[in-house]
């Protein structure tokens, strides 16, 4: 049989329970309040500035990727020669 839940129906929570619901809900409203805060707090700072690229800096990065180019292209060549032999024997040339 199942017992019907009405206005006598009661129920037994000791005290150590309520204090741990207690604790955990001034926890869990604690965040809350400062999770508002540091938004509150990161809406009104300023922006980072944009990243400035200096000279140097881009002739280095452009000069490794020119150098990776032509390592490409190098070992591309190496590729098409190695396919030629490869070729040269396979149809007996």
């Amino acid at each position: 049989m199942s017992k019907e839940l009405n206005e006598d129906s009661g129920f037994k929570v000791s005290i150590k329970t309520l204090a741990g619901i207690g604790a955990a809900m001034a926890t869990v409203i604690s965040m809350w309040f400062m999770l508002q805060a540091d938004i509150a707090e990161a809406r009104e700072l300023p922006a980072p500035p944009d990243p400035e690229v200096t000279r140097m800096e881009f002739d280095m990065k452009d000069k490794m990727i020119r150098q990776t180019i032509m390592d490409t292209k190098s070992d591309v060549d190496e590729i098409k020669k190695t396919l030629e032999k490869i070729e040269d024997k396979l149809y007996n040339r």
